[in-house]
């Protein structure tokens, strides 16, 4: 029995005239996570509940652009080449995220729903580190309704079947018999990198909680867990990409920003933690954390 990861054949939900891309559900299925966690976590460092929730509504469009403008940027031939259309940069919808510049943006965002809301940005973004992994965990199952983002052809067990898609029609190309179109086996990458996402997360959570890391520190950690997974998972891909030096533009990118990571982590982690507000936390509220 040939074993595989079967890929969706559909990509969006049409509902009357609306059109629903599952890309864009698994974004925002993260997005709410990452917030109901990040309210958690920032209560246990002296917060108000709901605080997040108003620096988050900052933080997610500013995200959202620069990811798309990072995207747009360092993969310009999708949508600038001869023969493509431009107006397609605008269809986040079928995908194309860059993750450093969705933080980049996201961060000044974030920043400014800080400073509006009287929330400690270090505080902010220690509580949001956790739920951001999670969050980019979730939104890589957006790239397998999309059949995008994969590695090497393979015959493990748990290769991935992918299709030739029509994301601008939501669903796979058929052939002459009317079957979706496979274009072959692979590694599942999207998988990959989510699941060392949620486990990144989950040991992010169990450090902070153990060994209450300084301001600023907790955040620096995620870079590190981030990077470290991306590296890897970039090399492996298979998808067209720019590259510097035989190398695509993100491996440069995660190894450069590890290692910036890794230093302000070392010189962040003795530091006190970070606090916003003026009361002291519960035990039940330092728990949360």
């Amino acid at each position: 029995m040939d074993l595989y990861i079967p890929s969706p054949t559909v990509s969006a939900l049409q509902v009357g005239p609306l059109s629903i891309a599952f890309y864009a559900v698994c974004i925002l299925a993260g997005i709410v996570v990452a917030t109901w966690l990040t309210d958690r976590r920032l209560v246990a460092r002296g917060g108000e509940p709901g605080q997040p929730l108003d620096v988050i509504v900052w933080a997610v469009p500013f995200g959202l652009v620069g990811g798309r403008l990072y995207h747009v940027i360092t993969d310009n031939q999708l949508y600038f080449a001869p023969g493509m259309n431009p107006w397609n940069a605008l269809r986040i919808w079928d995908g194309g995220l860059g993750i450093w510049g969705a933080i980049a943006l996201g961060a000044v965002g974030a920043y400014i729903g800080c400073r509006r809301h009287k929330v400690n940005f270090a505080a902010f973004a220690d509580s949001a580190a956790p739920g951001i992994l999670i969050a980019q965990g979730l939104g890589r199952w957006g790239n397998w309704f999309n059949n995008e983002l994969y590695g090497g052809p393979t015959d493990l067990p748990w290769k991935l079947q992918v299709h030739e898609m029509d994301l601008s029609a939501g669903r796979a190309m058929l052939d002459a018999s009317g079957n979706p179109v496979v274009l072959g086996y692979f590694h599942p990458t999207f998988l990959y990198e989510s699941i060392w996402c949620l486990l990144g997360a989950a040991v992010l959570l169990l450090i902070d909680r153990r060994i209450r890391l300084g301001a600023g520190a907790v955040f620096a950690a995620y870079v590190v867990i981030y990077t470290a997974g991306r590296f890897f998972f970039e090399l492996m891909r298979s998808d067209y990409a720019n590259l510097i030096l035989g190398l695509r533009v993100n491996t440069w990118v995660s190894a450069i920003m590890f290692l910036a990571a890794a230093a302000v982590f070392a010189r962040l982690r003795s530091r006190q933690p970070s606090r916003t507000g003026t009361s002291e936390p519960t035990p039940e509220q330092a728990a949360q954390n």
